[in-house]
């Protein structure tokens, strides 16, 4: 299984879900928004798999920068703009193990996700 955890490095989620990982022992390579930037594509994927309203995060300090006509008249085609021109507006972490996406960390949602690799 080919794992990737998207996101960004300073971020305290990512943090948590990279030390649960290592501590289980799996493998994942990590791609950081910031240096490896974001492919359109895969954001579509993500949009079209999981709702981009699910992707966008609405908590974080640059959605709250926007102004409230920006924010009131989101749609899905301006929040995947908003998402390529601002990466720290995807909610994270981003896991995907190649068959499977998740987003956001938990544990007991990693723990059932890798459960054939978790003792």
């Amino acid at each position: 299984m080919a794992v990737t955890l998207y996101g960004i490095k300073n971020c305290d989620t990512i943090k948590k879900a990279r030390k649960w990982l290592e501590a289980h022992a799996i493998e994942y390579r990590f791609h950081d928004f910031r240096v490896d930037g974001l492919e359109p594509d895969l954001l579509d994927q993500w949009c079209q798999e999981l709702g981009w309203e699910l992707v966008l995060n609405k908590r974080g300090t640059t959605w709250r920068q926007l102004s409230d006509d920006t924010k009131n008249s989101v749609d899905e085609t301006s929040a995947k703009r908003l998402m390529l021109e601002s990466p720290a507006m995807i909610k994270r972490p981003v896991l995907d193990t190649g068959s499977e996406r998740k987003i956001g960390f938990k544990e007991a949602d990693y723990t059932s996700l890798f459960s054939h690799q978790v003792s």
